[in-house]
């Protein structure tokens, strides 16, 4: 029996095959080129929408798009990788109708349009929602952190500068003494070879000295908490999320079916004050004139769940256990009872808590009241398991009513806690393994953004193939 054999290669045919037979009508891409086309790209922001009457003649925006989407889908980010797709991906030559445009063209598209690439994201978004794909009734919040064009080598910070120019001062001053008492020991005529690796590593050292203390005098004009010298937006993350030097990304993804909702990119290291800003703007997004937002305990922060309350997005966060009582195991605050109109606590013991002074200043908007009654707790019997001082002092916020109506929320739903870890872990595990995306190509804030925007697009548009399908989407763009 023999093999099947294909047609030689050399061999003309008389009517040859069309590309478009290679591309089937369930293939991602006729959607993309279906949904690009539909846009008003000038409207969305994106440069030389329209073409000039003179000149030579440029690349169509809509097509550069259509491409990138396409890579961000497959995982093929970089230009020159998108590049030598156009020669050889039988899909792409149909999506780019065999235009063939080369790195530079492809990677400059990007960096001029890139705060026009979150207004195609929000566009996916209205997309999804006019489909019932957002239930639009609760959403989760957090961030993750993802690596940027800076090492660790080039990141410094006050702290890192004061123990590296100890350091410095520390080899310094023993390579002088080893050069010193090499000199007394041979009576001056000491290897010249010795010595003049000596005093090479005492300039190389004194050099490097010298940077350093220019970036502390650096920061200290500035007033910033971080120098990066290859992505200057970049910093340093916390070390338990494994990222050296990156940027924080806030995503809010709708339950229903992990879809995102809203995606944000920071240089903010920690979570807290960033609930707000995302949860608002997800339900602006979804249209909806109020919303449920989870999120875990990075997020407490009062002035913040206020913001966001204001919003109408009704946050429900886990209060931490913070604080000296809880640390000793001791009676935390919430074993402590608040009577709003005498203005007082009343203790495990049964005893009242009455306030105590003015208000105090926090930080900016907030200010709190402590509560404390000194003859009550001397004279009582449970004070050990209370406190370890003469007596106990609550504090209250000035505006604490919002958190006890969230902590009222929580009660009503605990399994939202649950919800939110399943829901974001989806998101975040598809764009790190799947999609492969654990650093970012571009510097600086804008860019990455950008970047960021392209990789929420192509998480939604994959899943949202899985949801309904490639005709249906198509369907829905046509008008």
């Amino acid at each position: 029996m023999r093999y099947m054999t294909g047609t030689p290669r050399s061999q003309s045919l008389l009517l040859p095959e069309r590309v478009d037979d290679y591309v089937s009508p369930n293939n991602p891409v006729r959607f993309i080129d279906a949904f690009v086309d539909g846009i008003d790209l000038a409207a969305a922001g994106f440069a030389r929408a329209k073409p000039k009457p003179t000149g030579r003649p440029g690349y169509d925006p809509a097509d550069l798009l259509k491409l990138y989407i396409y890579g961000y889908l497959n995982r093929v980010r970089s230009s020159r990788r998108l590049e030598a797709e156009t020669h050889r991906n039988l899909e792409v030559i149909w999506l780019m109708r065999h235009l063939k445009p080369d790195f530079k063209t492809i990677a400059d598209f990007r960096k001029v349009n890139r705060s026009a690439f979150r207004d195609v994201f929000r566009q996916f978004v209205r997309l999804c929602r006019d489909l019932d794909l957002f239930g639009r009734e609760l959403l989760a919040v957090d961030g993750t952190r993802i690596k940027a064009v800076n090492n660790s080598g080039k990141n410094f910070t006050k702290a890192s500068l004061k123990r590296d120019l100890a350091l410095i001062d520390k080899r310094l001053d023993h390579y002088l003494s080893s050069l010193g008492n090499a000199d007394a020991e041979d009576g001056g005529n000491a290897d010249v070879a010795s010595k003049d690796d000596i005093s090479k590593k005492i300039e190389a050292m004194k050099a490097r000295r010298e940077r350093l203390i220019g970036h502390q005098k650096t920061l200290e004009e500035t007033g910033a908490d971080q120098l990066s010298l290859t992505d200057p937006d970049a910093r340093a993350m916390d070390r338990n999320t494994r990222v050296g030097v990156g940027y924080n990304i806030q995503i809010a993804v709708d339950v229903k079916h992990k879809l995102i909702a809203e995606q944000q990119v920071h240089s903010k290291v920690s979570d807290i004050g960033l609930l707000a800003a995302t949860a608002v703007a997800a339900r602006e997004a979804l249209d909806v004139k109020c919303i449920n937002v989870v999120a875990d305990k990075g997020y407490f922060a009062i002035e913040d769940i206020e913001a966001s309350e204001a919003g109408n997005a009704f946050p429900i966060v886990p209060r931490p256990r913070r604080g000296a009582a809880a640390s000793r195991n001791l009676y935390v605050k919430e074993r402590f009872q608040y009577d709003a109109t005498a203005d007082q606590y009343t203790c495990p013991g049964g005893q009242t808590l009455p306030p105590t002074g003015k208000k105090q200043y926090v930080r900016d908007g907030v200010f709190e009241q402590k509560y404390r009654n000194y003859r009550a707790c001397k004279q009582c019997p449970i004070k050990r398991q209370c406190t370890g001082s003469d007596a106990r002092t609550i504090s209250r916020y000035e505006n604490e009513e919002v958190l006890e109506r969230m902590a009222e929320r929580l009660a009503a739903r605990p399994e939202a806690l649950n919800q939110r870890r399943e829901t974001v872990e989806h998101p975040f595990g598809s764009i790190k393994q799947w999609m492969g995306q654990g650093a970012f190509l571009s510097r600086r804030l804008d860019n990455v953004r950008g970047e960021f925007s392209l990789t929420a697009l192509a998480y939604n548009i994959r899943r949202a193939i899985t949801l309904v399908g490639v005709p249906t989407l198509i369907e829905a763009v046509r008008p």
